[in-house]
């Protein structure tokens, strides 16, 4: 019998705070933040899924990024 565990960032808002964390943590190139140096320490360090990314970002984009430049 397996047991479930709860996910760190299963509720997308954790996902996206968790995203926005690492991107500000990030030296930008040119103005620019590539997004491999956000979604490897995402998926490999912190151990979320790629559903979890792809909901937190989306999340940041829509709620923070969106307007920006």
């Amino acid at each position: 019998m397996k047991h479930a565990t709860d996910r760190p960032y299963a509720d997308p808002e954790k996902a996206a705070r968790r995203i926005l964390e690492i991107a500000n943590a990030v030296e930008p190139l040119q103005g620019r933040i590539h997004i491999e140096k956000i979604n490897g320490p995402f998926l490999f360090r912190d151990g979320g899924s790629p559903a979890e990314y792809g909901a937190g970002l989306k999340l940041a984009s829509h709620r923070w990024l969106v307007g920006r430049e």
